[in-house]
């Protein structure tokens, strides 16, 4: 028996600008909700939840809450003007949390509350807020990007404390390993529309892609000219939403090829090609070492590390707020000076440095204004291309040509600012927490981006989905001036720091069966193998046969969790797809984690 919901609002209408922001919404929360709220850049989501809370008053529309139930909201951006310190901030507000909750959950997050506000940076502010929103014992959460500016360890505490929490929440983010790993139920803000489905973000891709299908053959009905105007939202962005199997190979394929390349397990020295890497190499750090601070406060932030950077690849650079990650992005594309070695850069890099704070927008100026300098053309890469078409492209109506960068959501900004820079000619990308503020649509179309830009791209992310589909290989920096060299993504840095930790763990003593009471002297390590061994070899050959076979699966579970009233009408059924889907995923992760790993085997059987 499902529990009464303890907020609701029936026939929410908001009216906002020329038109409708969205009308007749109907919005149920129960107590033990846990909902992602999807939608696209500029939809409203943000406004949503603020109508939630009481702060924006809608324009028709009934809101109900269940007596005594507290409405706690996480910004994305909260005001630190008036206060002085972070814990100024976090005991703030009409029923501020108290103190010891405070204080509790700032020592688990590891943060300084007294740090003072105006000098506090992204991830201090970020989790400043966390903790007076979690200390406020809320019984339903709203959640506004919750994992932006937090490193990777904050990500991690956050998933552990929500999978505890036993009230309702609702979060808008573009970190879909958070949303699947978290999630129950997704709402999805769509064209002024809000669609519920009682599955977890894992369901809604293909949800998503159901229901555009169906549009689509509805729209067969419709006059040609509007299905022109509506072709660029609904059929395009459904198109990239597809992934595509050959990239992924693709990037299996180079990983393979790196992993080849790199020195014995643990080291971060890259070994030199022998054909042609002279003309090869862009960037050769050799021996960089940089420390901060003197005497007893003296800190080493990087400590002899090599690295030979390559054309084509995607180097991803992973760590705590504070390791060092923007510290080493920056010697390495010369910007600062290493304290012992030197990076020797190819003289024909032409770097493009996207600005994570969108420093060079104004918000006085037109979109046709940053992109072409009010000119109808923009030149991209060498190529002459109308700024509507090139607008339609990254996923813009052609109708905000004119509009000005100031009335854009914080998301279009930061896809406006990645339309500029993509269209300059180079061959060096670097992006420093790019997919702050980026919808899951502009995620993919900036996966696609770079899978298919010819240059080099370093990138600084703690966005895991991100990494593991983007990067062919992995530098992570664990605090103490040590880089790890990982061929493949987040998963396979992460897999590297559990065989660390448990390898570090005592062995146990071996018991007086086992010893050598026969007389007989402990074996000889044997030789390594000059191939794979039958088990290994057969996995090798029959894995990306299973791997298709649970995607083939995954894809028909998708399809029928997203059948809406499958849930009501099928509880049994729902719960045993559900559990399978789940399944299946880690089976999946397992056996591609274990085919990568023959792979880089049969590559280094070959080359010995």
């Amino acid at each position: 028996m499902s529990l009464p919901p303890i907020f609701s609002y029936e026939n929410l209408s908001l009216h906002q600008g020329e038109g409708w922001l969205f009308q007749d919404l109907d919005l149920h929360v129960g107590p033990r909700d846990k909902l992602a709220l999807i939608g696209r850049n500029g939809t409203g989501k943000t406004t949503l939840l603020r109508l939630i809370t009481d702060e924006i008053e809608a324009d028709k529309g009934k809101r109900v809450i269940q007596p005594g139930t507290n409405i706690v909201m996480l910004e994305q951006e909260p005001d630190f003007t008036p206060f002085e310190t972070l814990r100024d901030f976090a005991v703030s507000g009409a029923a501020g949390p108290a103190l010891h909750e405070v204080d509790a959950i700032a020592d688990q997050l590891g943060t300084d509350l007294s740090t003072r506000a105006d000098k506090a940076s992204g991830g201090e502010k970020r989790r400043a807020a966390l903790c007076r929103a979690l200390a406020s014992e809320p019984d339903l959460l709203l959640l506004d990007e919750p994992t932006n500016h937090l490193d990777l360890a904050a990500i991690d505490w956050l998933e552990e404390w929500l999978g505890r929490y036993k009230g309702a929440f609702i979060t808008i983010s573009h970190d879909r390993t958070f949303l699947t790993r978290l999630t129950k139920q997704t709402l999805w803000l769509d064209r002024g529309a809000l669609r519920r489905l009682e599955v977890g973000f894992g369901g809604y891709e293909a949800w998503m892609e159901k229901i555009y299908a169906d549009e689509a053959r509805s729209a067969e009905r419709l006059d040609a000219r509007l299905k022109l105007e509506a072709h660029w939202l609904e059929r395009g962005v459904t198109a990239r939403r597809k992934r595509n199997q050959g990239r992924l190979e693709k990037l299996w394929e180079m990983r393979a090829q790196r992993a080849a390349m790199i020195g014995p397990a643990g080291a971060a020295k890259l070994q030199a090609e022998s054909d042609d890497s002279r003309t090869k190499s862009v960037i050769t750090a050799t021996d960089i070492s940089k420390t901060f601070g003197q005497g007893d406060s003296e800190r080493v932030i990087i400590r002899n590390f090599s690295l030979r950077i390559q054309r084509g690849d995607r180097i991803g650079i992973v760590g705590a707020n504070g390791a060092g990650k923007t510290t080493l992005l920056k010697m390495l594309t010369g910007e600062l000076e290493p304290d012992t070695g030197s990076v020797a850069l190819a003289k024909t890099l032409n770097g493009v440095f996207i600005d994570q704070q969108r420093s060079l927008l104004k918000p006085d100026k037109r979109v046709r204004d940053v992109l072409a300098d009010g000119s109808d053309w923009i030149d991209v890469r060498g190529t002459k291309k109308h700024v509507q078409g090139y607008l339609k492209e990254f996923l813009f109506a052609p109708t905000l040509i004119d509009a000005k960068v100031g009335t854009l959501s914080g998301g279009e900004q930061s896809r406006l600012l990645l339309a500029r820079e993509f269209a300059r000619m180079s061959n060096l990308l670097v992006l420093d927490e790019p997919t702050n503020d980026l919808d899951l649509e502009t995620l993919d179309l900036l996966q696609e981006v770079i899978a298919d830009y010819e240059g080099t791209v370093l990138l600084v992310s703690h966005d895991r989905d991100f990494l593991d589909r983007t990067v062919t290989i992995t530098l992570g920096l664990d605090g103490s001036g040590k880089v790890d060299v990982i061929a493949g993504g987040y998963a396979e840095w992460e897999a590297k720091r559990k065989q660390v930790e448990a390898d570090r763990k005592p062995a146990a003593k071996p018991s007086p069966k086992s010893s050598s009471a026969a007389g007989q002297a402990p074996s000889r390590p044997s030789s390594p193998s000059k191939k794979l061994t039958y088990k290994d070899q057969r996995d090798y050959d029959l894995l990306p046969e299973r791997i298709e076979a649970i995607d083939r699966r995954m894809g028909e579970i998708e399809q029928a969790l997203a059948d809406p009233n499958l849930y009501t009408r099928d509880f049994e059924r729902f719960d045993a797809l559900t559990k399978e889907n789940g399944a299946l995923i880690d089976e999946k992760d397992a056996a591609e984690m274990r085919w990568l790993e023959l792979a880089e085997e049969v590559e280094r059987l070959d080359n010995a």
